[in-house]
């Protein structure tokens, strides 16, 4: 992909009334950013209806592209990755959500495609039982599932203990960030940071110059939960950020998990709150969490070695590629996604063809076995 491509695809999120829905839209319909550009004063006759003058009108703001002809500078000085939804370097999960960002902007060394990615979150004032909780929580984790990706916010409590447990025990972990990477907020999380560009990195829909205004956190909020498999809430109050992290996380339809904690205690009453809803599954250590997601070591054990393709001789190509996917080991659905680059719509359709065919098996938490 060029860099015209994301010049164009920076420029189309700066049109003035085109948000993320609508940015999405019209390069799915056209065909890339580039096009959206090229054809904008032939929109109107080519998709009639489908957008409006408004829309149509914000495209031939020229102001736009000179814009992000500088970020582009800055990105490339920098040696920041520019990632265009058609990236297969974009996380595949979160480019599933109606809401994705058009542009994300990725410095580090991870891949945001790992098979297994846990976000943890929680309140700015963690106790000592929250952080308890990361630093035992994510040794543990890290014993059962290695090759972890662990996402989280930056921020102060909750978020940076997340980060720098999962340092310590080498897992990779990427900060989400409410503004752009041109600088580091809180300041004194640098150090982290810059640790986390060795092992994981910082993410961000934001360009330079982007300041940490209050609205961008509930932005960055929804990447955090729609990059991910599972969402953990670890503390929170009846109100706050992690709240709306879980909300998100279950309109994506990501799993949602909540630390219990004494109804007396201020900080564990949001997570209370969500286990006692439903909106959130109770755990108490790594285990638990592995369990409910069917991500034990041991899931292999029932596989059929080597399947054949000739077991199943009716299977498409695409439900072949599934197969052989399940023929290793169970697999969250958000797995397949990454491995077969299938559309999450259209691989839901798929196994479910499966289950009527006998083939797959569809287990709790969204995880799929292969029936001998």
């Amino acid at each position: 992909m060029s860099n015209d491509e994301r010049v164009c695809g920076i420029a189309l999120t700066l049109c003035q009334g085109i948000g993320h829905i609508m940015a999405k839209r019209l390069v799915e319909t056209v065909g890339s950013a580039a096009e959206v550009f090229r054809l904008r004063k032939e929109l109107a006759g080519r998709y009639p209806g489908e957008f409006s003058s408004g829309v149509i009108n914000a495209l031939n703001d020229e102001s736009v592209f000179r814009r992000a002809e500088e970020e582009m500078e800055f990105v490339e000085k920098n040696r920041i990755q520019c990632l265009l939804m058609t990236d297969e370097r974009y996380p595949s999960r979160l480019r599933e959500c109606e809401d994705a960002p058009l542009v994300l902007f990725f410095k580090g060394n991870t891949d945001l495609n790992r098979l297994r990615v846990v976000s943890l979150v929680g309140t700015r004032r963690a106790t000592e039982y929250g952080k308890a909780f990361c630093a035992d929580f994510l040794q543990d984790l890290s014993d059962l599932c290695p090759d972890l990706l662990i996402v989280s916010g930056l921020a102060y409590g909750i978020d940076v203990n997340a980060h720098r447990a999962a340092l310590a025990n080498g897992l990779s972990t990427v900060g989400v960030l409410a503004h752009g990477l041109d600088r580091i907020y809180p300041a004194v999380h640098r150090k982290t940071a810059i640790d986390m560009l060795e092992q994981g990195g910082l993410l961000t829909e934001f360009l330079s110059g982007t300041d940490p205004d209050r609205y961008n956190f509930v932005s960055r909020n929804r990447i955090v939960a729609g990059m991910s498999d599972a969402v953990i809430v670890v503390e929170s109050a009846e109100k706050g950020g992690s709240l709306i992290t879980a909300s998100l996380a279950e309109s994506y339809h990501r799993d949602c998990f909540a630390v219990p904690g004494r109804a007396s205690d201020a900080l564990s009453r949001g997570c209370n709150q969500l286990i006692r809803d439903n909106k959130a599954a109770l755990i108490n250590d790594a285990s638990d969490f592995v369990k409910a997601m069917n991500w034990g070591r041991d899931t292999a054990r029932q596989q059929p070695q080597g399947i054949q393709r000739d077991f199943f001789p009716e299977l498409t190509e695409e439900e072949t590629r599934i197969v052989k996917i399940l023929s290793r080991d169970d697999q969250h659905i958000n797995t397949l996604v990454v491995e077969t680059n299938i559309p999450i719509n259209r691989i839901s359709a798929l196994l479910f063809g499966l289950e009527l065919k006998g083939v797959v098996k569809a287990l709790v938490g969204g995880m799929y076995h292969l029936l001998a």
